[in-house]
C-alpha cells in the first residue's frame, strides 16, 4: 500500500491499521491508548500539526472518528544514534540500480535501534534519492554486495529476478580447515540441503524434520595459517553458494559440517549478547552477484571490494 507521505531524513512513514471497533470514539483515543504512556503531548502535537493522515493523504485532527479510517500514516520520532564507524562503497550506479559493498555490523534496512544508522537510511540521504529500496538483505553482521534499486518504474523487473531464483550469488567465509575432533570427517565440494525455519524461542534459524527449502554449495578455496580465533586449529578459505535464501542459511550450513564462521556469535553456539567488537567481524562476505539485466538482455555481475580480515 502507497504511503500518502513522502520520505523523510531517510525514513519512511509509519503506517499504522485502527481496529474496526473498541472503546475508542476517536483516532487520537487510540493512539493514546497504544502510546500515550511514553509521549502524550506528541501525539496531540502530531494532530494538530496535519502531520498524521489518512489512506487519501488527508489530514485527521483530534476529533476525526476511529471508524473514519482503517489505516493511517505518520512520522516516529527518531531517538539519537551513535554513528557506525564504517563505510559504505559505492561500486556501481546508473538509472536503475545502485550496487554498494555494506560493511560488517552496518543493518541493510532500519530496524530495532538501527533506523538512521542503516544502509538505506545512509544512501537515501547521502545520495538524496528517496526512493531507493533494497532488492534483497544482507544481515547485519554480514558484508558485501548489496543491490538497491534506484527507479521505480523498472524495480519490478529487477524483483522478478529475485523471485524466480535467477540470480546467482556467490559468498565466501572463513572457518576452521576442519571439524572439530569427534565431528564425522566432511568432503568437498558439498551440497547442504535440510529444512529450516526461525526458532520460536529467540532470533535464530534452526533445522527441523521435514521437505528441505534451504540447499548450499561449499566449496573449498584455500587453507589458511592457523590462529587464536579457531583454537589454534588451521582455517580455511571457503565459497558459498546459496541456491536458496533463508534467514542465516550460511552460517547454519557451515555449523552443521562442524565449520561454524570465524567470529559468529549466534552458530554453533549462541553466546551471551556483548557490546559489538569492529576488531573481531563475523567472517562472511557476499562476494559476487550475477544475473542477465532486464533491462539490457546482457549478462551482468558484480564482485565486492572487500577482503574478509582473517583470509591471510
Amino acid at each position: 500500500m502507497q504511503s500518502p507521505l513522502p520520505v523523510r531524513d531517510g525514513v519512511n512513514a509509519t503506517r499504522l491499521r485502527l481496529p474496526d471497533e473498541g472503546p475508542w470514539g476517536t483516532a487520537m483515543d487510540y493512539m493514546m491508548h497504544r502510546w500515550g504512556h511514553i509521549d502524550p503531548q506528541g501525539i496531540e502535537d502530531r494532530f494538530d500539526a496535519g502531520e498524521i493522515v489518512g489512506e487519501t493523504g488527508i489530514a485527521l485532527d483530534r476529533t476525526t472518528p476511529l471508524r473514519d479510517h482503517t489505516f493511517i500514516w505518520y512520522y516516529r520520532t527518531l531517538p539519537p544514534e551513535t554513528r557506525i564507524p564504517v563505510e559504505l562503497s559505492i561500486l556501481h550506479q546508473d538509472e536503475h540500480l545502485l550496487v554498494v559493498d555494506k560493511p560488517h555490523f552496518l543493518p541493510t534496512t532500519p530496524g530495532g535501534t538501527y533506523i538512521q544508522e542503516s544502509a538505506l537510511v545512509r544512501l537515501r540521504n547521502q545520495l538524496e534519492l528517496p526512493d531507493l529500496i533494497p532488492m534483497h538483505r544482507l544481515d547485519r553482521m554480514t558484508a558485501g554486495i548489496l543491490l538497491l534499486s534506484t527507479n521505480p518504474e523498472t524495480r519490478g523487473k529487477y524483483q522478478v529476478l529475485f523471485e524466480k531464483r535467477q540470480v546467482r550469488k556467490e559468498y565466501e567465509c572463513v572457518s576452521a580447515a576442519l571439524p572439530a575432533p569427534g565431528h564425522p570427517a566432511v568432503g568437498l565440494p558439498i551440497v547442504v540441503r535440510n529444512r529450516m525455519t526461525k526458532s520460536r524461542s529467540y532470533l535464530l534459524a534452526e533445522v527441523i524434520d521435514g521437505e528441505p527449502n534451504a540447499e548450499t554449495r561449499i566449496e573449498l578455496l584455500r587453507t589458511l595459517d592457523g590462529g587464536a580465533s579457531t583454537g589454534g586449529r588451521r582455517r580455511a578459505l571457503y565459497r558459498l553458494e546459496p541456491h536458496s535464501g533463508k534467514t542465516h542459511q550460511l552460517r547454519v550450513h557451515m555449523a552443521s559440517l562442524g565449520l561454524g564462521i570465524v567470529n559468529d556469535a549466534f552458530y554453533p553456539d549462541l553466546l551471551d549478547k556483548a557490546p559489538d567488537d569492529y576488531t573481531k567481524p563475523l567472517q562472511l562476505l557476499a562476494r559476487g552477484i550475477r544475473f542477465v539485466d532486464p533491462i539490457s538482455r546482457q549478462p551482468v555481475e558484480y564482485r565486492s571490494r572487500l577482503r574478509l580480515s582473517e583470509a591471510h
